[in-house]
């Protein structure tokens, strides 16, 4: 249960919190607003591209290109390119079992090895613990190296399933939950082995060749694939560079579908429109249970909600490309945005939120930023806990307020008049609550759009900063380095202005502050990073985030 606003700031924050619902959006208008929408992403007209598309029901909204589809040959974006779609592939593959479990081919409740015999421990495994994240298998991209050479090998399912399936699991099935593309895979296997096909011609067989979607595809290495678009990456000069090498065989029935936005959309208007698979089947898909509840995962499908109204969901990333597909059942509403580049540089959710809004009749205000006097921003620093122990805080720095999740990274707050504040590159608000004498006891925060808000009550004073030193070039060296664990790695290094920098794969960069030679912060993540007290260079480092702790080896 949330709390509720004393009396006295129930007022305020109901008006703050309501969002104006109006028509929903014609074509015309969806068209203006997402041309608006993308502009402000100021993609390089000859840089890596977008595809985006809008619908509601079987009326098309919107659908544009921006960028490149192939920098090398000078070809401009198109409306229908084909992309890799990475993990929105899962719920293909989830409906395709799901198909097979309505025909009476499967049951979820079913062990693992009664399709698997020889997959250790596979008789404590079963079919759902496989769809919603919950076996504990170890997720072969995580072992540390495997996505640099290894993945560019083709394999068999079995040749992909030996990869990883003597390792020792990460927690007992069932026990909790974490993202895992191994049991995509073997969830692939499960449907090979009853169906006797690829686990790709079953979903072609099973479910879009009976909705008639002619532009979903298995990137097959051996074929040609007409209007697809080239992928890009960054390099270490962070340059725009060809993707890296991947063998397609490798993502299976995790990642390895090809799809442009019609494709995406005419799969949502399948799935969501009960012509696949049984309702019955559909809820267990879209409602989640055990401990993916907590997560908001079903079966190859997140839940969400955007301006009140539910919201299924996933997104994708793989070699050279990135997806997005939304879809809103209230209101039939479908949002599909596809990228050619693996890189940092578009807020592929932001955009997806403000246009599903804007089709819905609710959009968001653009954030216009309003000077507040310092005192007034000093008064609101301090530490804020949500009724679930959570806590963030907000600290007065450089004359700016900013906000940080414990364990999150730190966002610049934009402030918006009457103590209400945007936070960036984000639909989220906050509004702090005061007494009659001026002082800060609380905020809410509305994410989404949502209309009540959450609160988080004012606990206690801002912790003091660390005190932070210099490293010397020696000190400095002897952390430099790549560390890795199944779960995460990073890498050390020195840029070309001297400074200690760490840096996660997909992530930007960060400058590492140093409390002491073997201790560094990262301010923006709320990190800390321990390193190992032996002479010379660091054998390993201790991520310590939001009470969690990770010990990554040196490579």
């Amino acid at each position: 249960m949330r709390q509720h606003a004393t009396p006295a700031f129930a007022l305020s924050v109901l008006l703050v919190g309501t969002a104006h619902a109006g028509q929903p959006a014609t074509p015309a208008a969806m068209a203006a607003y997402a041309d608006q929408v993308l502009d402000a992403q100021k993609l390089n007209r000859d840089g890596p591209g977008v595809t985006v598309l809008v619908a509601r029901g079987d009326q098309l909204l919107y659908k544009g290109a921006r960028g490149m589809a192939s920098i090398e040959l000078g070809v401009p974006m198109q409306p229908d390119q084909l992309m890799r779609i990475g993990s929105v592939t899962k719920q293909f593959a989830a409906a395709a079992l799901l198909k097979q479990i309505d025909e009476g081919k499967a049951r979820l409740d079913d062990p693992l090895s009664k399709y698997l015999p020889d997959y250790p421990g596979g008789s404590r495994i079963t079919l759902l613990q496989l769809l919603n994240h919950t076996s504990g298998v170890k997720s072969y991209t995580g072992i540390p190296g495997y996505m640099g050479n290894p993945v560019r090998r083709d394999l068999s399912t079995a040749e992909l399933v030996k990869e990883f399936k003597d390792l020792p699991v990460d927690f007992q099935p069932g026990e909790k939950w974490a993202y895992n593309n191994s049991g995509y895979v073997l969830l692939g296997a499960v449907v090979e082995a009853i169906s006797g096909k690829s686990w790709y011609q079953s979903v072609d067989d099973l479910l879009l060749k009976p909705a008639q979607i002619t532009s979903v595809h298995y990137q097959a290495g051996d074929k040609l694939f007409k209007g697809m678009a080239q992928g890009y990456t960054l390099n270490a000069q962070r340059e725009v560079a060809p993707a890296g090498l991947l063998s397609m065989t490798q993502p299976h029935a995790a990642g390895a579908l090809i799809a442009n936005t019609e494709g995406l959309w005419r799969w949502n208007q399948a799935l969501h429109g009960g012509k696949l698979i049984s309702q019955a089947s559909y809820q267990r898909m879209t409602t989640p249970e055990g401990p993916a509840k907590a997560h908001h995962y079903g079966f190859g499908i997140g839940t969400d909600v955007l301006r009140d109204q539910p919201v299924l969901a996933h997104n994708g990333g793989i070699h050279g490309f990135g997806s997005l597909l939304n879809y809103l059942p209230k209101s039939q509403t479908t949002v599909v945005i596809l990228r050619n580049s693996d890189a940092p540089g578009f807020a592929t959710d932001l955009v997806a939120r403000k246009l599903a809004a804007f089709a819905i009749g609710e959009p968001f205000a653009e954030h216009k930023p309003v000077a507040v006097p310092t005192e007034q921003l000093a008064s609101a620093e301090g530490v804020y806990t949500r009724e679930d122990k959570r806590s963030r805080t907000l600290r007065l720095k450089d004359g700016v307020l900013q906000g940080q999740r414990a364990g999150g990274g730190t966002a610049a707050l934009i402030p918006l008049g009457q103590d209400r504040f945007a936070f960036p590159d984000s639909v989220d608000e906050l509004q702090l609550e005061r007494t009659a004498d001026g002082k800060v006891i609380g905020m809410r925060v509305f994410n989404n759009g949502e209309k009540e808000g959450g609160r988080w009550a004012r606990s206690g004073e801002l912790p003091p900063e660390p005190a932070f030193i210099t490293l010397n070039p020696a000190q400095m060296q002897a952390l430099v380095g790549d560390y890795s664990s199944p779960q995460f790695s990073i890498k050390v290094f020195i840029d070309d202005k001297g400074r200690l920098q760490g840096q996660a794969p997909g992530q930007p960069a960060f400058e590492l502050m140093a409390t002491s030679p073997r201790q560094v912060h990262v301010p923006q993540v709320a990190a800390q990073l321990d390193f190992s007290a032996e002479e010379g260079k660091a054998a390993s480092v201790t991520l310590n985030q939001g009470g969690n702790k990770l010990v990554m080896p040196r490579k």
